[in-house]
């Protein structure tokens, strides 16, 4: 066998491999020995087989498993011998002539193909001191603990039945039977009775609220409205429907007092135990906003400070799979590029970008990972799928079958723990400082869109 390398061009490469017929030859013949002894044909003892008669029935299919096999032997052993770390499984290509291909399975001619690779590239880490992080502090004011126990109130607020007569209002709950047809038919999941519905609160279809304003109980209306594109329906995305609503009674708000037995209602001992909680919840939801921010600094310093070439596999998979969010979210929202005040070049450079970024800081983390001796184990694993369970009631069974089946639904979630655990372990090495801050201020532009 002759292995040449005939391109090495910044991270990709690629070899010639001639196998010759004789090699293949004696392969797909040891191939057909060991069949000989594990299948049966009709007037042959097991095992007593002729090898001509095997090769008639089997030769073809022998020869291709024996093929398939020495390719993947050799591309792991290129692999091996150069110490590469692939981007991305090796592009290999046979010979494509049928009467080359035919020369080949006729043992004629001897096994001649091409195998390219794109590499990883070899990352020079920075020095993890230098990198300065501020992390913001805030503590739960008065003000923010009684914000959230009104809202919490206004979803526990009784409701009142309004006088006859009386018209829906913003605000109100509605109990409602409808029936919703497309095009005329009837369609599944569009038949409901007496659903409650607070307008205002847009859990329904955009639109469908709005058209229920100044309704009277007993009254019937025809409701018409357009599915959004990315419904979760796919046979109902995007189209129009109408929906034969009956408005079966209208109940106006009332005040639900923030006292000791609105405590007890929701759940505590007292008005003080609800209010610690509230706090204890608002603390965890601004570490958690912390967090997200010194993330994005660190990240930030890790861009800035790394610079190498990247694998184009792995950079069009990322910007392939933002590009189609991007456009799945302006259909949703019915806009075009022109409404964003862009353009559809000017947005795929813009995504382009984040989609390197993205590659380059996950290669630096995982480099940063492997160096460090970082694993994920089992049972963090483990307990990530149960809260992942614990997000779908009643389903807990379904979603850990599917992830103990799916391994690669199961990497999804053992790949952002990794991620929490390199991040965790550069922060023990950079100088990181607190900073007390507002809440605004802590909340202010903290977004994820280019978390790697």
């Amino acid at each position: 066998m002759q292995v040449t390398a005939t391109l090495s061009e910044g991270l990709k490469r690629e070899f010639r491999v001639v196998v010759p017929v004789t090699d293949l030859a004696e392969r797909a013949a040891a191939r057909l020995d060991d069949l000989k002894g594990r299948v049966n044909i009709n007037g042959f003892r097991p095992g007593k087989v002729p090898t001509a008669h095997l090769k008639k029935l089997y030769g073809k299919a022998v020869l291709a498993e024996t093929i398939e096999a020495l390719v993947g032997e050799t591309n792991q052993k290129i692999v091996e011998d150069n110490g590469f770390k692939l981007a991305q499984e090796p592009s290999v290509k046979l010979p494509e002539a049928e009467a080359d291909a035919k020369a080949v399975f006729d043992g004629q001619a001897d096994l001649d193909y091409t195998v390219a690779f794109e590499v990883l590239p070899t990352i020079q880490l920075a020095d993890f001191k230098g990198i300065k992080v501020e992390k913001p502090v805030v503590e739960p004011s008065d003000a923010d603990i009684q914000s959230m126990l009104d809202t919490m109130a206004k979803q526990n607020r009784p409701f009142e039945a309004k006088a006859d007569g009386a018209k829906a209002e913003d605000g109100d709950r509605l109990t409602i039977g409808f029936v919703g047809t497309i095009d005329g038919e009837k369609f599944d999941g569009g038949t409901a009775e007496d659903i409650q519905l607070e307008l205002g609160s847009r859990s329904f279809i955009p639109g469908f609220e709005d058209q229920l304003l100044g309704v009277k109980a007993g009254e019937e209306k025809t409701v018409k409205v357009k599915f959004p594109t990315n419904y979760m329906a796919q046979n109902l995305a995007g189209k129009d429907a109408e929906f034969a609503v009956t408005v079966k009674s209208i109940e106006a708000p009332g005040e639900r007092a923030i006292d000791e037995e609105f405590a007890k209602m929701v759940g505590f001992e007292d008005l003080a135990k609800l209010r610690a909680a509230v706090s204890d919840r608002l603390k965890s939801e601004y570490v958690a906003a912390s967090r997200r921010k010194v993330k994005r600094s660190l990240l930030d310093a890790l861009d800035e400070r790394h610079s190498f070439d990247l694998p184009q596999t792995l950079v069009d998979q990322e910007f392939d799979s933002v590009w189609r969010q991007v456009t799945q979210d302006m259909e949703g929202r019915g806009k075009t590029f022109a409404d964003e005040d862009t353009t559809e070049e000017k947005s795929k450079d813009e995504y382009r970008k984040i989609a390197e970024r993205r590659v380059r800081l996950g290669l630096v983390l995982a480099e940063i990972g492997e160096k460090a001796q970082i694993k994920v184990s089992d049972e963090e694993v483990s307990r990530a799928v149960v809260e992942r369970a614990r997000q779908f009631p009643g389903q807990e069974q379904q979603v850990w079958d599917y992830y103990r089946k799916n391994a690669q639904a199961l990497a999804s979630l053992r790949a952002p723990i990794f991620e929490e655990k390199v991040v965790d372990y550069i922060l023990e090495l950079a100088d990181v400082t607190e900073k007390t801050v507002s809440k605004d201020d802590l909340f202010k532009d903290n977004e994820d869109e280019e978390a790697a």
